[in-house]
């Protein structure tokens, strides 16, 4: 299984689950992580926490504590 916060700079991925609490897994899917869409990292800051993913045309930062409930993979969902 590979999560969203394993993602190299310029990886591409399609979500195929989101896990956690109910509180984050609502959040995740409200910004867009839902299971099919792909998504790109584009940016990874210097410690390496937060990254930035597009995602549906957005620019998304998350935490690798949140990017950790994103479960992806690189073949088409």
């Amino acid at each position: 299984m590979m999560t969203l916060d394993q993602m190299n700079l310029n990886d591409i991925v399609n979500v195929i689950n989101i896990y956690g609490e109910s509180r984050i897994k609502r959040r995740l899917l409200d910004l867009g992580f839902i299971p099919g869409e792909e998504v790109k990292c584009v940016l990874i800051s210097p410690f390496k926490d937060p990254k930035a993913y597009k995602i549906a045309g957005n620019v998304i930062a998350l935490r690798s504590i949140d990017a950790r409930n994103v479960e992806v993979t690189y073949e088409k969902c």
